[in-house]
């Protein structure tokens, strides 16, 4: 419920500071006093858009604290999902600052504005003639019956079924999507998987394989070099085998008569050595230089297709084609299991909609068995407030989908008067008849959950005498399970309520203020007189004032 408000620098509005209590509060004032100003401040703290223009000092900031009392709203699973530390009594709080800038508060949490809103729908159910367009919408209605019929927690399993089963259905169908243009690749992801399969792609084969290549393509040359540098090794007397041994023998000799030729006696004697170990490995080469066709056809044939793959799938390297050859092994497995996934998918959805059928089938059976207890309530309720003629007349359609609230359709069908016919209530329903029927809603509902504090904004408008007092014995029994503030200009409505607040104005030197007073008993007698008989207080309207408030 809301127990504190605080207001400062609103329009008319200077500081405005007051708590409120559970029950019925009445709030009644002059017409342009500022009860919608008032109103006004309360809505910029539950989210409306903030406008410079309300600030009644452009110097200062303008702001409105609203404190809630939460204990049975059920609401610490949305301060978790939105990171804000609960609290029983919650502070909720909206500045404008001079510049336009608007900011949102909840428990001193900065919030975006949609967040507040969010919150406020659950604490605050602002309801005038201009706001009935709820009752007219198909969500709404089926909120009322489904609360008669006793259906919440299984609207609500049903509802997050649902929303499994549209969420498997959309995977469903992109996945059958991925099937339908996997099967046209499948043939040419296979063909260019096997391609490179059967290349027998390794990593650093290409230069391996070029060398391979040239050597069998140019084995006769090769053969010629390396016999020729063999023979100038091997050469008698003239060879450099032969050359390097006589070339040692001299300086093992020098190095007899002087140390100082040890250092190129070394080098030669290695020289000599490297010349043999050289020859050795030039031998075995021309051993191997064999001329091979059949080898070099194949290895041909091989690097021509590494160089076509190369350039088909416009790459530079042999590792680049394996990570292509990877990747198509990949999705031609992923393809293999589309259809496993598809199978197992639509067994799911299979399953889904059982469960949603018989979900559906059981609000329907619900739903028909309350239809009638529905009726005939709003039917007393709005006979209470002067319709005696009007009746209701709620059909379900079945429907062959899945809806939100189940597999119907709801209308809520209405007849003013005798001899009329039963039409959609949203096309026959004048605005005074919605709000009486709004207000049979409301109570009805208060009875199965637990509503907001609710706020009717002069809803008795344009009604007086009995009906009058009917609707203010309806608020003051919804008052009863919930907090029920109503801005009213009827006395018999203003001396039902358990609390009552006067809006005024006033006026000092050039400046107009709106100001909101708690009245005690003896003031509340005279405020309920005035309205009453006017400005010139009688004593029998003070007496009619007193009998009411008894």
């Amino acid at each position: 419920m809301l127990k504190h408000l605080k207001i400062n620098n609103f329009a008319l509005i200077d500081t405005l500071d007051v708590n409120f209590s559970n029950g019925m509060t009445t709030i009644t004032g002059e017409t342009g006093a500022g009860k919608s100003i008032l109103l006004g401040g309360l809505q910029l703290a539950m989210g409306k858009r903030a406008d410079l223009s309300v600030i009644m000092n452009q110097t200062k900031k303008c702001f409105v604290e609203a404190v809630f009392e939460l204990g049975n709203y059920g609401l610490k699973e949305f301060f978790h999902n939105h990171d804000l530390d609960y609290s029983d009594e919650t502070l909720i709080r909206r500045e404008i600052i001079p510049s336009g800038k608007s900011r949102a508060f909840i428990n001193d949490t900065p919030v975006k504005v949609k967040v507040l809103e969010e919150l406020s729908a659950y604490l605050i159910d602002i309801h005038s003639q201009h706001e009935t367009q709820a009752l007219l919408q198909s969500e709404y209605q089926f909120l009322v019956l489904d609360a008669v019929a006793g259906n919440q927690q299984t609207v609500s399993l049903y509802s997050q079924k649902l929303k499994t089963y549209l969420k498997l259905q959309k995977e469903y169908e992109l996945l059958e999507e991925r099937s339908r243009i996997s099967e046209q690749q499948q043939s040419l992801n296979q063909f260019l998987f096997d391609e490179l399969e059967n290349a027998q792609l390794k990593p650093g084969m290409l230069e391996p394989l070029e060398a391979r290549v040239d050597e069998l393509t140019h084995i006769e040359s090769l053969q010629g070099y390396v016999s020729g540098a063999i023979q100038l090794l091997e050469a008698e007397h003239a060879g450099l085998i032969d050359q390097l041994l006589t070339f040692r023998g001299l300086l093992s000799q020098a190095v007899q008569k002087s140390k100082n030729f040890e250092s190129l006696h070394t080098r030669v004697e290695g020289l000599h050595y490297e010349a043999g170990d050289i020859r050795e490995e030039l031998l075995q080469v021309f051993d191997r230089l064999e001329g091979n066709p059949e080898e070099l056809m194949q290895k041909e044939e091989q690097l021509n297709v590494i160089n076509t793959l190369l350039q088909k799938h416009k790459v530079q390297t042999v590792a680049e084609l394996i990570s292509i050859r990877d990747g198509l092994s990949v999705t031609l497995e992923e393809t293999e299991q589309l259809d496993y996934q598809l199978t197992e998918l639509r067994e799911q959805l299979d399953q889904l909609k059982l469960e949603l059928h018989a979900q559906s089938e059981s609000l329907r059976h619900a739903r028909i068995a309350a239809i009638p207890k529905l009726e005939a309530e709003l039917q007393g309720l709005v006979a209470q407030m002067g319709m005696e003629e009007a009746k209701f007349k709620i059909e379900l359609t079945e429907s062959d989908r899945f809806l939100s609230n189940g597999k119907d359709h709801l209308e809520f069908n209405f007849l003013a008067n005798k001899g009329s016919r039963f039409k959609p209530l949203r096309k026959v329903a004048s605005g005074g008849e919605l709000s009486r029927i709004m207000l049979s809603i409301k109570t009805i509902l208060s009875r199965f959950k637990k509503l907001p504090t609710i706020i009717f904004d002069e809803i008795d408008t344009g009604v007086s005498g009995r009906v009058s007092e009917s609707i203010a014995e309806i608020m003051e029994t919804m008052a009863q399970t919930m907090q029920v503030f109503t801005i009213t200009h009827l006395p018999q409505v203003a001396a039902r309520g358990h609390h009552h607040f006067k809006v005024f104005k006033t006026t000092e030197a050039s400046r107009t203020e709106t100001q909101l007073l708690a009245l005690d008993a003896e003031a509340r007698i005279r405020e309920i007189a005035m309205m009453l008989s006017g400005n010139e207080i009688s004593v029998t309207a003070l007496a009619h004032a007193k009998e009411l408030l008894n």
